[in-house]
């Protein structure tokens, strides 16, 4: 385990620069630290998800274990030349996609952000991982990101995706559907 935050401010920050995981120092704004920054926002809005009422315990779990893994995303991103997650992390997306995705309608049309408290979090979720994975992608224009980092992204919004409309029939609300009208005025 690394070293234990005793103080929370060091005041090195306070001239635009951060600290990245191997000690190096770069602008707050670069974007190494908007890859990662945006993954800690993705994985604090799974938390809000995880807190609202009626998620049935095995997407608990899954959600919780995921939260994990992104800490460790996090970590890849914040550290370069390390590696957190693989492969094997990424094919269980795929298991747990095609588990929830297999008892769904197809879909028909789009849907919006909405079905019941949870399902609209879990969007809210989903979008910020979209940014994350934007923002990774961002990141390896310029320096050495590894395809499981961005992979992973792409899965998980894709299993929030799936999640909304699981979180939104077991509600009780079911998917609100995007109808398309044209008004003229």
């Amino acid at each position: 385990m690394g070293n234990r935050l005793s103080k929370i401010y060091t005041r090195t920050g306070d001239d635009g620069s951060t600290g990245l995981g191997d000690g190096s120092r770069v602008a707050k704004d670069s974007p190494r630290v908007e890859a990662y920054g945006t993954v800690d926002e993705a994985n604090s809005a799974i938390g809000v998800v995880l807190a609202a009422n009626k998620v049935p315990d095995d997407i608990r779990d899954l959600l919780t274990t995921v939260q994990h893994q992104m800490f460790d995303l996090g970590g890849e991103l914040c550290i370069p030349g390390h590696a957190a997650i693989f492969d094997a992390d990424v094919d269980a997306l795929e298991r747990q996609l095609d588990h929830y995705n297999e008892d769904l309608p197809a879909l028909k049309d789009f849907i919006l952000p909405g079905g019941g408290e949870a399902a609209a979090r879990c969007h809210l979720a989903r979008t910020i991982v979209r940014r994350a994975e934007r923002a990774t992608v961002a990141l390896s224009r310029h320096e050495s990101v590894r395809a499981e980092a961005i992979r992973y992204l792409n899965r998980l919004s894709d299993l929030l995706f799936v999640l909304s409309r699981v979180l939104a029939r077991a509600d009780g609300q079911g998917e609100v559907l995007w109808r398309h009208e044209r008004r003229r005025g």
